[in-house]
């Protein structure tokens, strides 16, 4: 049986440039890397020192019959001091672009993806006065470097941003950091859909690009009897970002698992062998969830999902994680979702904010000498990629 997807679908794989670059010297995440190194939070380093190797990275995706390449572009090292920006910096982003044009890959530019200056942060990050005003002089100058690129997304998962930060917020405030059950703080997600909704149109207006950011989904399922404690704790995670997609141009769908919500709240994944890398369980229908959710809330903004993988070290696991996957996203797109592309996470086993050891790629990576290795999983993907189509 053979499953058609839409004509022009967008085939391709995510990586974020702190993940994947190296010494970014720049940034909150390495500076975080510093200072808590005594609580068992790892350093980048080189990463994949993909800064250099981005050629090598993009070509992979390209001869293996991929269509798409989402990246992220440094703000750090955009602008590393307030209003002085690197012309070398932004000449060296828009080089990525025309490489991925000029090997058949439609870039999708991501602005902000979890990291940004130190100097930013110092400024009180997003909630800092004038914060917005200069979220957007950056992305002003971002833009002089688009042309051509025709997906862009403001934020990476701002309600993670919201979590992360809020979590930075409490420790400020003398209060213990939350391992579990942390959710996102709502002043800093407003501030964000502030940024989101004075950026998004600078970018269209210079760029003639589709704007709009990505959420990342949490499939979240009530228990029976606990619908109401669900619709709150969905709208605390997700709706309050989804709300904002619907006059953007798409929205990036993010998924990897599903949790039930009781009347406490999320159930946090329980123990469980078949559980990934990440502790997360393992359950490759939630992209059908999350598309459906979100088409529920955003009505006929089209989707792409910007995110959907497995952190795992068997390759077979991530081919079977894929596959059902990919099948529950082509029978919501047969329901009537608007979807115009999937790009997998990730293209490399890289830097997972924090962690070395959760390997979510495609290729894999030896840190020392920077070789790439394809694994089967690239081949498989691609091979689906120029089909268009799920065969089984």
């Amino acid at each position: 049986m053979s499953r058609s997807f839409p004509d022009r679908f967008l085939w391709g794989a995510s990586t974020a440039a702190h993940q994947i670059e190296g010494n970014n010297l720049n940034n909150d995440w390495w500076q975080l890397e510093h200072i808590a190194a005594d609580h068992g939070v790892q350093f980048s380093g080189d990463a994949l020192d993909s800064y250099h190797r981005y050629h090598e990275d993009m070509r992979l995706l390209a001869d293996a019959g991929f269509n798409a390449y989402r990246f992220s572009i440094e703000w750090s090292r955009i602008e590393p001091s307030p209003g002085r920006f690197s012309r070398a910096e932004l000449a060296h982003y828009r080089r990525m672009i025309e490489t991925a044009l000029r090997l058949g890959l439609t870039p999708v530019v991501t602005l902000h993806h979890f990291t940004h200056p130190i100097w930013f942060g110092e400024r009180g990050a997003w909630l800092g006065d004038g914060a917005v005003d200069t979220f957007c002089r950056y992305v002003e100058q971002a833009c002089t470097i688009l042309d051509g690129v025709e997906w862009i997304c403001t934020i990476n998962e701002p309600n993670i941003v919201a979590v992360n930060h809020g979590q930075q917020r409490r420790l400020a405030e003398g209060k213990e950091y939350q391992f579990v059950g942390a959710l996102p703080d709502a002043e800093i997600g407003q501030v964000l859909i502030a940024a989101h909704r004075a950026a998004a149109p600078l970018v269209r207006g210079a760029t003639g690009a589709k704007v709009g950011w990505t959420v990342a989904n949490q499939a979240l399922l009530p228990v029976p009897g606990c619908e109401s404690k669900h619709a709150e704790v969905q709208h605390i995670w997700e709706d309050m970002y989804l709300e904002p997609a619907r006059d953007d141009d798409f929205v990036g769908v993010q998924s990897y698992t599903s949790q039930p919500v009781d009347d406490n709240g999320v159930v946090p994944h329980p123990d469980h062998p078949d559980n990934t890398i990440m502790g997360w369980a393992y359950r490759p229908d939630a992209l059908g969830i999350a598309v459906r959710h979100t088409r529920d809330v955003v009505g006929d903004v089209p989707i792409v999902v910007t995110e959907n993988g497995i952190a795992t070290s068997d390759d077979s696991r991530r081919i079977a994680y894929t596959e059902g996957a990919l099948a529950a996203l082509h029978e919501a797109i047969s329901e009537g979702a608007d979807v115009r592309g999937y790009l997998h996470w990730s293209l490399l086993d890289n830097f997972e904010w924090g962690r070395w050891e959760p390997t979510f790629g495609l290729v894999a990576v030896n840190r020392e000498t920077f070789e790439r290795r394809p694994k089967p999983s690239l081949h498989w993907l691609g091979r689906i990629a120029r089909a268009n189509a799920l065969t089984t």
